[in-house]
């Protein structure tokens, strides 16, 4: 089932663990229950021994250690400890709860994030930049994550701890309260102040963080090539000047954050000294008790220190929106919509090409010419078609659209008389094995990249994939042979071997159509031979479209479909095309001379190695 298109807002997020959070929410209510009994204890505890009078201590205690001072500290310090530990008890409850919670939603919007990149149109790929989308996927999960698990149960805490620390401070003294509170609201108000400015510096910092993990990514991906045109210092300085303006923003906003805790720290301690001195004058003039003081610098600390640390909670309210915000991006585009799957299960393998019109741009009022323009052309079930043409021509324009990549903004294709458009595109490209020019292989052994589109495959099938790709017998060459490893992308293999290794896997799928696209460019000669003879034995088993440039690749197809500016210019065998005036013959005389010309070369150094 595919996610729907959202753009979460915090809230939307928690669904689901809410309950969970409700659970810490009322563990950490609980704990503070019981952490504020221990400053009353105490209060109670000090009053007695200072006035050396039991009046003033709790009345169950006070009646059970009657005159017995030391006994009463004990049984005060004993309780203190008790309510303490079942305060402990609920925070890890807290804990625990808040922990599961977060870990779900972030576990969740992983999978969520991961299944959406899978379903996104292959538009949404031609601007995106695959740095930023892991950032997103990973750091940016990881803020909401540090949010959820921490600052959620914090923002209840803090406001519990209001509500329920003021009417305990002004039962104790209502004149000493009103005193501890009078600097909280100018926390409360740089707090705010702060998030607005720290949330725009960290959107700023996230996204050069973005920009040096692209860096980074970029270069690894294309060390080779950096190193073969030797950019070594060129990507240097680049991924150096990243590298600093990541470190720049990140000063800009640990500068800020030090700038609020001074501040914060200051007013805090503030509050802390006026209660201390106002409380003072208060014992001196009898109005006030040594424990009543006390109890006043403890809930002060308890309610102070976590309103200050609202500044941290909002910061990370601030980065948590700006994550979301990068995250929703992904989660609101929308994915490729469900079709239809026909009855018959399997495809016998027609195609119909019917006026079709596709660019690029999906505009049809585009000033740009269309890449493929009224394209008429009907494909029988087990024919061999050979597509060729200058580069922009084209070819694999028509194949991403028979992939529905794209989508064609007129005309119409239809397979085995149902239209593109309609048809699921899961289904649809499980009919369809392509091959590229430059496969992709996975970071695995030879034997698990075989099997990706048909894990079931007995070794019989696995073979006779091979020897039909040419391959076999390289695979053999290897100690490990189908166990060996083939390396990130398959960089332990040769350009001709991965292209072999991807057309065996193409071949074991056994699809009913069958698309290479220019996918021998990278083998010999003699080895291209072997595979389209190999390919011809094969014939009316698949509908085979092959894009080449090497017109030997194509000599032998049914039929050879040439294309020009995105047109349709000559369509037949390669005997009919290459006896008639044409882009075909041009091309043949230009590969024919070419092909001499290095016949001749090697002629003449293997007469200059005998002489």
């Amino acid at each position: 089932m595919h996610d729907q298109p959202t753009n979460r807002t915090l809230w939307d997020v928690t669904s689901g663990q809410r309950l969970r959070y409700g659970g810490a929410i009322l563990a950490m209510a609980l704990t503070n229950v019981f952490f504020f009994g221990a400053p009353l204890i105490g209060k109670f505890a000090i009053d007695v021994v200072a006035e050396q009078d039991f009046a003033y201590g709790m009345a169950p205690l006070a009646s059970w250690f009657a005159g017995d001072y030391a006994g009463y500290l004990w049984a005060s310090a004993g309780l203190s400890l008790l309510v303490t530990a079942i305060a402990g008890v609920f925070l890890y409850l807290r804990g625990r709860w808040a922990a599961l919670a977060s870990e779900a939603i972030t576990e969740r919007l992983r999978q969520s994030l991961y299944r959406r990149l899978h379903q996104v149109p292959a538009g949404f790929y031609d601007t995106a930049d695959t740095g930023d989308l892991v950032q997103r996927c990973s750091s940016d999960v990881e803020t909401l994550r540090v949010f959820l698990a921490t600052h959620v149960v914090e923002i209840g805490r803090a406001i519990m701890l209001l509500l329920t620390v003021l009417p305990i401070l002004f039962w104790l003294d209502s004149r000493l309260a009103w005193m501890s509170v009078c600097l909280m609201p100018i926390l409360t108000i740089a707090a705010f102040i702060f998030f607005q400015k720290v949330k725009a510096l960290f959107e700023q910092t996230d996204e050069a963080e973005a920009r040096l993990t692209a860096t980074l990514q970029e270069n690894l991906t294309g060390i080779r090539v950096v190193r073969a045109f030797a950019r070594q210092a060129f990507e240097t300085e680049k991924f150096d000047a990243r590298n600093a303006d990541f470190r720049d923003h990140s000063y800009k906003l640990m500068r800020l954050m030090s700038l609020y805790w001074g501040i914060s720290d200051f007013v805090a301690m503030t509050q802390l000294g006026i209660v201390l001195i106002v409380g003072g004058r208060f014992i001196m003039a009898g109005t006030l008790t040594v424990g009543d003081l006390f109890a006043f610098m403890t809930y002060i600390g308890m309610v102070i220190w976590p309103i200050r640390h609202l500044g941290r909670v909002l910061t990370d309210s601030g980065k948590a929106v700006i994550a979301l915000g990068r995250v929703n991006h992904i989660l609101s585009h929308e994915p490729e919509a469900p079709g239809v799957v026909p009855a018959a299960g399997r495809a016998s393998g027609a195609l119909a090409f019917s006026a079709l019109r596709f660019a690029y741009s999906g505009d049809e009022q585009s000033a740009r010419p269309p890449e493929l323009d009224n394209i008429d052309l009907t494909i029988a079930p087990g024919e061999t078609i050979g597509l060729v043409g200058p580069p922009g021509s084209g070819k694999t324009s028509l194949i991403r659209v028979l992939l529905r990549l794209y989508d064609y903004q007129s005309g119409s294709v239809t397979l085995d008389g149902h239209e593109l458009r309609e048809l699921d595109r899961h289904w649809l490209r499980s009919q369809i094995g392509v091959v590229f020019q430059d496969p992709f292989l996975y970071s695995r052994s030879i034997g698990g990249n075989l099997r990706v589109g048909r894990p079931a495959a007995n070794d019989e099938d696995v073979r006779g994939a091979c020897e039909d790709a040419a391959i076999w017998e390289s695979i053999q060459s290897f100690p490990e042979r189908f166990d060996a490893m083939v390396g990130e992308r398959g960089v332990t293999l040769s350009g001709g071997q991965r292209q072999r290794l991807a057309l065996a896997r193409t071949l074991l799928k056994d699809p009913p159509i069958l698309v290479l696209d220019d996918s021998l460019s990278a083998v010999d000669t003699g080895t291209e031979r072997d595979i389209l003879a190999a390919l011809r034995r094969r014939q009316g088993r698949h509908t085979t479209l092959i894009v080449a440039h090497r017109l030997s690749s194509v000599r032998h197809a049914d039929r050879i479909v040439v294309l020009e500016g995105g047109r349709i210019s000559q369509i037949g065998s390669h005997d009919a095309l290459a006896a008639q005036p044409g882009l075909y013959r041009r091309l043949c005389e230009i590969q024919g001379q070419l092909d001499t010309s290095i016949r001749d070369d090697l002629e003449r150094v293997a007469n200059a190695r005998r002489d």
